[in-house]
């Protein structure tokens, strides 16, 4: 039986770059950092206010990551999406849609990652 979700995994191109959008954009941090036995770099991001982690992963000598449009996303919720909007702007991150009004009364908007990944930013 499945007790907890430990984390989800990201393939990336640039792990330095990656880890730089999460850090600087949404003020994640990282927990860990290490080379797995295939030689892969991992870096595990934690995030505020749950247990979950996020994995990235660059992997050496292997193609490169070509994310489909709307293939997945990750969402965050935060207090005033048009603050945290204002925030991103003054560190050189624009939305790339949003903000919406939800018909469940939510607020919600999109960034891009690197590799084409997208984000939710959820104001409840």
């Amino acid at each position: 039986m499945v007790t907890k979700l430990l984390h989800t995994r990201m393939r990336v191109n640039d792990i330095e770059r990656t880890v730089q959008f999460y850090e600087q954009a949404l003020g994640l941090k990282v927990s860990r950092r290490h080379t797995s036995p295939r030689g892969a770099q991992l870096v595990f991001l934690a995030t505020p206010n749950s247990d979950e982690e996020i994995e990235l992963c660059q992997l050496p000598n292997s193609a490169s990551v070509q994310v489909q449009p709307d293939l997945m996303h990750l969402a965050f919720a935060v207090t005033d999406l048009k603050a945290f909007a204002a925030g991103l702007e003054k560190k050189g991150y624009k939305l790339s849609d949003g903000p919406t009004a939800t018909g469940s009364g939510s607020l919600i908007a999109f960034i891009d990652a690197p590799e084409g990944y997208e984000v939710e930013l959820i104001q409840k």
